[in-house]
């Protein structure tokens, strides 16, 4: 049994790895400041021994008593909305807060894993993105506070690495749908749905033909999960290689929801949004034996249960 401190908990991908890490036998200590995680996300775990819960902000000076084998580092604002909204608080969290949980995995002799994104290669130059490609980023542009906190995370990350022997990870995770998305989430495919199930206007921004990449949440879990367990210390992308355009997933949701009040509209494009996205995960293939198995078709089929259940009440 070992003992794994998650920050970002509370969240999309924190609430899934606490459970990953509880089935797979193992204590955890959830960390959240819930600026943007949702409690009701791992209410369910509340009653077990192997679990605790502290309400803490990362920025600030991590304690927590007792061994830690493993520091999961998922703490972060994580979609457009949040990081415009919360660009300081954006700033910190890869900066001081991927410093501090650092000094905790010294101090604690812990591997340590952060959640990187494929908002490292900004709107890239080369496509697919491999992980060495080394991004095209706008840093004073308003996606820069999220795309530079990542990028500066991994440069911390390594140095840590480098010079105090810390045993790392660097997930570069894609684009990640499913349940406990948050509804007023700001990024494509729950805004879709929610916009859809209510009857509302798709927002399509562009002429919607920029191209994403979207990966079920069951499938990302198991990947971060064999990426710990390896040793490598180098950025693995995450993700789904299967593209498509913003257009055609809004009208499979469209199709999927079968709500004939929602229809398309169209919007200017956020300033630096990026024209592609999708991963080349040769690596992930090769070193983790890993690759997606839920189908988009059917990821959406499940995710739109999620948000009936989310929306239908109100």
């Amino acid at each position: 049994m070992k003992r794994i401190l998650i920050t970002g908990a509370a969240g999309f991908l924190g609430s899934h790895l606490c459970d990953r890490f509880l089935a797979e036998g193992h204590r955890v200590v959830g960390m959240d400041n819930l600026i943007t995680g949702d409690l009701e996300n791992i209410q369910h775990l509340f009653p077990k021994e192997e679990f605790e819960f502290h309400h803490h902000d990362v920025t600030k000076y991590v304690h927590v008593p007792g061994p830690l084998d493993y520091i999961l580092h998922f703490a972060s604002p994580a979609s457009p909305i949040d990081y415009l909204e919360m660009p300081i608080q954006t700033l910190k969290v890869g900066s001081l807060g991927t410093h501090n949980l650092l000094g905790l995995a010294r101090n604690k002799k812990s591997v340590f894993m952060i959640a990187s994104t494929s908002e490292v290669y900004g709107d890239p130059l080369e496509h697919p993105q491999t992980e060495e490609y080394w991004g095209n980023v706008n840093p004073i542009g308003p996606r820069g506070v999220y795309d530079e906190a990542k990028r500066f995370q991994e440069s911390m990350t390594m140095a840590y690495h480098r010079v105090h022997g810390i045993d790392t990870r660097i997930a570069r995770i894609f684009n990640t749908y499913g349940p406990r998305m948050r509804v007023r989430d700001g990024r494509a495919l729950p805004s879709f749905f929610t916009q859809a199930i209510r009857g509302k206007e798709l927002t399509v921004f562009g002429d919607g033909s920029q191209t994403r990449s979207f990966c079920y949440v069951t499938d990302t879990i198991e990947a971060i999960y064999r990426l710990l367990m390896t040793e490598y210390h180098q950025p693995v992308n995450i993700g789904n290689p299967q593209e498509i355009s913003v257009l055609d997933l809004a009208e499979m949701i469209l199709q999927q929801v079968h709500n004939p009040e929602a229809r398309i509209g169209f919007y200017p494009l956020p300033e630096d949004d990026p024209k592609v996205r999708k991963p080349d995960i040769t690596k992930a293939k090769k070193m983790l034996q890993w690759e997606p198995e839920i189908s988009l078709q059917e990821g959406l089929k499940k995710t739109h249960q999620y948000f009936l259940n989310k929306l239908v009440p109100l």
